[in-house]
């Protein structure tokens, strides 16, 4: 398994901390951003295509994105407690760094739901 560390390129399109994942530090999955398997995910495409390392770069807010509010991300909120918008509101609010390292310090790949 691998350690656990503070990477900012380890931020995933949504807001999500790969380098908290299960399978990422299993060597099971390579994080969303080298997952040429994750083509299905609209939000990386989409940050991909405006050239984004995340959501929180975008002039739109979170909240009123139906890209990033689908029906896939709410399935997924749901199933694992994530806030993914809050994810996304600390990114712009503090920045790429400091989020990585709330992540890694909580040992957490999203910020949980209230």
């Amino acid at each position: 398994m691998k350690e656990m560390t503070n990477n900012s390129q380890q931020i995933a399109a949504c807001g999500l901390y790969c380098g908290a994942c299960k399978k990422f530090l299993n060597d099971k999955c390579p994080g969303c951003k080298e997952n040429d398997k994750a083509s299905w995910c609209k939000i990386r495409k989409c940050c991909q295509e405006k050239g984004f390392n995340t959501c929180a770069e975008c002039d739109k807010d979170v909240k009123e994105c139906k890209i990033h509010n689908n029906f896939v991300g709410k399935i997924f909120a749901f199933l694992f407690n994530s806030d993914r918008t809050a994810c996304i509101h600390y990114i712009h609010e503090h920045g790429e760094e400091a989020f990585a390292e709330k992540m890694a310090k909580d040992q957490q790949m999203t910020i949980k739901r209230k």
